[in-house]
């Protein structure tokens, strides 16, 4: 069986996230999206975990399971905020769980660190090293994955707490680390110019805080397997066994793709941030660096744009359908409008993921006009424009020579061109 598995996300529980974001909702909207295995988020918060005891039925798989049968698998997220070599921290982890008893054990370790009852993605006073060696002590079967790794804030190798290396890390406990998650604003490729990655697993989830399909499952995992197990996610993330591709959202789509200072408007390019010795021109202030310059920071020299790993896993490029039909179109994504024409597509279709990856044109043209079913296509071959997001904003698709509701101030045009051809006929 082929899974497309979402493995990071929250639950209402967690700061800044839908109130509505329950298990009925989760599941509604994951077989929507056409995500086949969904993760619980947040089991450490004590009010979710009820509600996941309560609602799901844990089988001897290590998977847990809705009344209707829709799997989920324990997984959760927190922050560490601590000093190492002489810096400041603050890196997120996800961490999954191979069934209840471990999430109970690993929620009482994080008890002796602190509260968790305040927040489904609580903070703690302690290093990454502590971390993973205090997880492997509960239980080998017990996962931790750096999430959203590139973010400047938060990631394991961010340009404004991270390390320049999972070894400057985690220290000689690194053999416990098997996977990174690459985030929104870094792709696979990005990655593959990393040589100490080589042997790292890169995953890509959603870190959704909204159920809505634009924002569950825009990144996911693609596994195949004889049998759905806790066991065989873990060989497909710890030996890359029956891991297929990752679906991902172009990386200018991310919020901290390019370098930016968004209360004034203003994004550049690396090139263009090196100019400026990375100070906004308007104000004066430091800009947030972003991941694609981070990523050119630590790439080896020998490993171009362009790069591509040997047994490297593949990966597809998406954007979320919603995005595509409220960009084209000119409504809000939210809106009524564009609810109609998604919600057309996906009683044909049966899911968002069949629309993107497998609907054929003609059949697309039988719902909606010409110019979405070609959009439609362009998607699927990864070649639909985005202008980039920047410190906290998203990117934007590009359509008919512009993006919707934009007011910033864009430099690197030469840059980014060079990424995305004949960008610049766009800006």
């Amino acid at each position: 069986m082929k899974i497309i598995a979402d493995l990071h996300i929250h639950s209402k529980y967690a700061r800044a996230t839908s109130k509505d974001m329950d298990l009925r909702n989760l599941e509604k909207y994951a077989r929507i999206k056409g995500v086949s295995l969904l993760g619980t988020g947040d089991f450490t918060h004590p009010a979710w975990i009820k509600e996941i005891k309560a609602e799901l039925k844990e089988d001897e798989s290590g998977i847990l399971r809705s009344s209707s049968g829709f799997p989920f698998l324990l997984q959760t997220e927190i922050s560490l905020a601590y000093t190492q070599g002489g810096k400041g921290r603050r890196i997120h982890y996800i961490i999954m769980a191979p069934g209840l008893e471990t999430a109970g054990q690993i929620t009482d370790f994080l008890l002796t660190k602190g509260r968790v009852d305040y927040d489904g993605r609580p903070i703690f006073g302690m290093s990454s090293i502590e971390l993973v060696e205090k997880m492997n002590e509960i239980s080998h079967d017990i996962e931790v994955i750096p999430a959203h790794a590139w973010t400047p804030f938060f990631g394991v190798l961010g340009s404004e707490s991270g390390f320049d290396s999972l070894k400057e890390c985690f220290g000689d406990k690194v053999k416990l680390v098997h996977s990174i998650e690459t985030g929104m604003s870094s792709d696979p490729a990005m990655n593959w110019r990393i040589p100490s990655l080589d042997n790292i697993t890169l995953t890509s989830n959603s870190d959704c805080h909204s159920f809505w399909p634009w924002r569950i499952g825009r990144e996911a995992n693609v596994i195949e397997m004889t049998e759905l197990s806790y066991k065989n996610v873990l060989a497909a993330i710890r030996e890359r066994k029956g891991f297929v591709e990752t679906i991902e959202v172009d990386p200018g789509y991310g919020k901290y793709h390019f370098d930016g200072h968004r209360l004034c408007g203003v994004v550049m390019s690396p090139q263009e941030s090196a100019e400026h010795k990375n100070i906004c021109p308007k104000c004066g202030k430091k800009m947030t660096i972003g991941v694609l310059n981070r990523v050119e920071q630590l790439a080896d020299p020998e490993r171009p744009e362009g790069f591509v790993k040997k047994d490297a896993i593949p990966f597809k490029s998406l954007i979320p359908l919603s995005e595509i039909i409220a960009e084209l179109n000119g409504f809000p994504i939210a809106s009524r409008k564009t609810w109609e024409v998604y919600n057309a597509l996906i009683e044909r279709f049966g899911n968002e993921f069949n629309i993107l990856l497998e609907a054929p044109e003609d059949e697309l043209k039988k719902v909606v006009d010409e110019k979405l079913a070609a959009a439609v296509m362009k998607n699927r071959e990864g070649k639909i424009q985005v202008k980039p997001g920047y410190d906290g904003e998203y990117g934007k698709p590009v359509f008919n020579g512009h993006s919707k509701n934009s007011s910033e101030t864009f430099f690197g045009k030469k840059v980014y061109q060079k990424q995305q051809k004949g960008l610049n006929d766009f800006f």
